[in-house]
């Protein structure tokens, strides 16, 4: 490719989101999903990073003068994210949703089964599980 030196990404470090409450959003995501808050003094208020290791969000506050964005738009912008969990945590995810009265919908996606809600402020937050073995359907 052009001579361009190639590398490797090592894991998704993190997304960002635009968040109402900042508060809110972060008490969702340690009740839902259990990350962890971690915030850096050097760096202010914000941004708020909710952690399950070295993989998570960044929280920051939203513009609320700004125009809305309509959420049910496939336009372009990030439809959902997912984290990845074990087939026993996704059905320990399955339990919390249901005991905390969350609404969520499960979809079969062959070789993955996907949990999707909508956190605070309406980003559909996905949990996926492998249900096949590693190796037919990763390549790698």
């Amino acid at each position: 490719m052009n001579g361009a030196e190639e590398f490797e990404i090592s894991f998704l470090d993190h997304v960002a989101i635009r968040v109402a409450d900042i508060e809110v959003s972060v008490k969702w995501y340690e009740d839902v999903l259990g990350l962890k808050k971690y915030q850096l003094k050097e760096w202010g208020p914000f941004p708020v990073f909710m952690l399950a290791n070295k993989t998570g969000l960044a929280l920051f506050p939203a513009k609320k003068t700004d125009e809305p964005i309509d959420q049910k738009s496939k336009n372009v912008g990030i439809d959902h994210f997912a984290f990845n969990v074990t087939n026993k945590n996704f059905e320990k995810a399955k339990n919390r949703y249901t005991a905390m009265n969350l609404e969520f919908t499960i979809q079969d996606h062959h070789y993955f089964l996907s949990m999707y809600t909508k956190d605070p402020d309406g980003h559909t937050v996905e949990l996926t599980t492998l249900v096949v073995d590693e190796k037919s359907f990763y390549k790698l």
